[in-house]
């Protein structure tokens, strides 16, 4: 009867009355960033009523009875649940869910509250939500959206599909939430309120005294260690291995190290064991503590000369102070984080950890605002304010994409991150071992076999050798990139069609044998568009949104790139630039078409015009070194012309003319920024593609960029960048 008459008048003074809301926290960790917004609404006493419930290890005296700390903050504490069934294990922890849902029900209807606030991704507010989903009491999710690792992700977006309102604290959180199929009207990006404190807790003048009285007398600012580590629900046995180490490599590093105790998660027990095995307790260089009330742990984190563990406080507030963190193992696995976290996800050795402490201590980084600016809590304040309790509670659903994060891992500091790059020309087989920033550690090249078989052979020889020598180079190789000639499928690593230069080419699989011989992921594609690709990540085209890159050479070929993509186009043709038409009569083509710019302007055109002026005896020109018994070529075409052969100068003129026709075409259509040419005639045809641009492009397009490539290695590299470009967009 009387939740009947609390909603009779909820209804008869909605829009005029106080929002009631419920705040319950479970631990340390969520009573930190819950606590300024309990303070907001505290100060705000005409608008919000405050309720509060504490349930969780808050009430247990191993890990502190942290309860106290909302008491000396002055709060009401409406409820008190003990929710925890022992044992710390993964059984205990479902009874505690199924305890926490027994109890819930009675103190949530007695309270009745409008809006039910919840953080995070523990099993206890996994509890919260479902109790108050069921009872039909709106719910304020915060920190929602975030990735990280173990049982806490599924926890965190089980939360958020039972939330009706969501606080998040960083822009790709938000995009994760919308991707999830929530509604974006009821999303707050906000920061994270623990933030607010963060920011101006920094310049306290009593950071000494605090240090001294956790960490003992002598221990100076930036020279002493914070050590937070927790179980991995998903993986407690690696998890206590990692933990064991990182005491081991502590140790070993043999710097003063303030060592919080695990949280109350599956696992924590054995931990805590491995701590006192070890001595830790005792031991003169450590300090060992169940709990520090927040405002003094910031401080302890702010000054510290490194942070390590795998706590979210690692890779969230300690970017607030640029403290240099070391993050173990998997449990964070997917924070976004500052350039002061130093992740080493296979933790396997004592070694690596030590490694990553002699990096990482004493170092000091920019100070970090992703999860928040300090203005979190009126952005809450007013969200709940905005909140309509007439609106109906069901949800509406959309579906977007979301990008992944990178950060950085130790095994990529120890080790060049390195691709096998595989180019495959008319006359010669390279390989190149090429690492992340473009680096040609080592080449191989052999001539290009004739038939199917002996190539296939050849690629894998070559491949197998590069990668035994890989190891002694310090280099890991995350994959092979294939550049040839011809029609690329690259979804599917097919040459479709090959160019006569490359005989038995076509319609052949490169991706299956290699792969399934190297066993390494592989990307295939077409060499002109691979010299786009190494020019939009090592070149010119670097940071450049549409361009387009002109190889000439033996051939004349390309690849155009729109909007940061390279376009391959519906059966894979686009950019074929060598077989844009510039005259209905012209020259017949290798593809078996007439006036085609190839037909002009590549290195076999212009042998062809050479042989012929020879055979005419038109070729030779004083100051010539031309013997009758060498082959004549295009090289000696362009000496020729240097040196006044009139009849030369006309075929480079009709050539380069060509080009440039082609090119203003290409402007003309995909209206690109900027024109890089590359291969072995590139730096000769640059004036005269200028020109032929000045005369017959648009307006809008004669002021376009066109520059000579400075990549040696187009090919190879384009290659290479496939595989640099994907292989390495990992979240962490």
């Amino acid at each position: 009867m009387q939740r009947e008459r609390e909603q009779v008048e909820k209804m008869e003074n909605n829009g005029k009355r106080k929002l009631k809301v419920c705040v319950a926290t479970c631990n340390r960790a969520d009573y930190s960033k819950l606590a300024p917004i309990m303070f907001g609404m505290k100060a705000n006493p005409e608008v919000f009523e405050l309720e509060v419930v504490v349930l969780g290890s808050h009430l247990i005296d191993d890990y502190g009875n942290t309860f106290r700390m909302i008491e000396q903050d002055e709060f009401d504490i409406g409820s008190k649940l003990h929710t925890i069934v022992r044992g710390e294990d993964e059984a205990a922890m479902v009874e505690s869910v199924g305890l926490a849902l027994v109890k819930l029900p009675d103190v949530l209807q007695r309270l009745n509250p409008d809006v039910l606030i919840v953080h995070g991704d523990r099993f206890d507010a996994l509890a919260l939500a479902t109790a108050a989903a069921l009872m039909n009491i709106r719910i304020l999710h915060l920190e929602g959206g975030e990735v990280s690792g173990t049982i806490d992700d599924s926890i965190r977006h089980a939360i958020s599909k039972l939330a009706h309102y969501h606080a998040c604290c960083t822009r790709s959180a938000e995009r994760h939430l919308i991707a999830m199929c929530e509604d974006h009207s009821r999303i707050l990006l906000a920061g994270c309120p623990s933030y607010d404190k963060l920011l101006d807790a920094h310049h306290r003048d009593d950071y000494a005294d605090i240090i001294k009285a956790w960490l003992g007398d002598g221990v100076k600012e930036q020279d002493y260690i914070v050590a937070l580590q927790h179980p991995v629900t998903t993986d407690i046995k690696n998890s206590i291995k990692i933990y064991e180490l990182m005491l081991d490599a502590l140790i070993s590093f043999n710097k003063r190290t303030l060592v919080l105790f695990p949280n109350i998660d599956a696992g924590s027990k054995e931990m805590v064991r491995v701590m006192r095995k070890k001595g830790i307790e005792q031991h003169p260089n450590f300090r060992a503590v169940k709990h520090v009330p927040f405002e003094q742990f910031i401080q302890l984190v702010a000054h510290a000369g490194c942070m390590i563990g795998n706590s979210s406080c690692g890779v969230r507030e300690a970017g607030a102070f640029g403290t240099p963190v070391i993050n173990l193992g998997t449990r964070q696995t997917g924070r976004e984080t500052g350039e002061n976290v130093l992740h080493v996800r296979d933790a396997d050795t004592q070694n690596k950890i030590y490694h990553a402490l002699d990096l990482q201590f004493g170092k000091r980084y920019p100070c970090s605002k992703i999860y928040g600016d300090g203005n979190a809590v009126p952005r809450i304040l007013k969200f709940l304010q905005s909140i309509n309790l007439d609106e109906p509670l069901q949800k509406t659903f959309c579906f977007p994409t979301v990008k992944d994060c990178i950060s950085q891992d130790i095994d990529h500091i120890l080790e060049t991150q390195s691709a096998l790059a595989v180019d495959l020309g008319g006359t010669n087989l390279r390989v190149a071992i090429i690492s992340m920033k473009g680096k040609i550690v080592k080449k191989y090249t052999k001539s290009n076999p004739k038939t199917y078989e002996e190539r296939i052979d050849l690629i894998l020889q070559m491949c197998k050798k590069a990668l035994d020598d890989a190891v002694g180079l310090n280099c890991r190789v995350l994959g092979v990139g294939v550049s040839t000639g011809g029609r690329v499928n690259p979804q599917e690593g097919v040459v479709l069609h090959s160019t006569k230069l490359i005989q038995e080419w076509s319609s052949v699989d490169i991706r299956t044998p290699i792969s399934n011989a190297l066993h390494l992921p592989v990307w295939v594609d077409n060499d002109g568009n691979c010299a786009a690709l190494a020019e939009r990540k090592f070149g010119h085209g670097k940071g450049v949104e549409n361009f387009a890159t002109i190889i000439t050479g033996t051939g004349i070929g390309g690849g155009i790139v729109q909007h940061n993509e390279l376009i391959h186009g519906s059966t894979f043709c686009a950019a074929e630039l060598g077989h844009i038409m510039v005259s209905l009569d012209g020259p017949e083509c290798m593809c078996g078409s007439r006036g085609c710019i190839e037909a002009y302007a590549s290195g076999i055109a212009l042998q062809r015009e050479a042989k012929r002026l020879n055979d005419e005896d038109l070729l030779f020109t004083e100051g010539m070194a031309l013997k009758k018994e060498d082959p004549v070529s295009a090289i000696d075409l362009i000496n020729a012309a240097r040196l006044g052969n009139s009849k030369a100068d006309a075929v480079l003129r009709t050539a380069g003319a060509a080009l440039g026709v082609g090119i203003t075409n290409i402007l003309h259509m995909v209206n690109p920024s900027m024109v890089i040419l590359s291969g072995v005639l590139a730096s000769f045809y640059e004036s005269p593609v200028r020109q032929i641009i000045s005369q017959r492009a648009l307006t809008s397009a004669k002021d376009i960029q066109v520059l000579t490539s400075d990549l040696e290695e187009p090919a190879l590299l384009g290659a290479a960048s496939m595989v640099l470009d994907y292989a390495t967009r990992r979240t962490y």
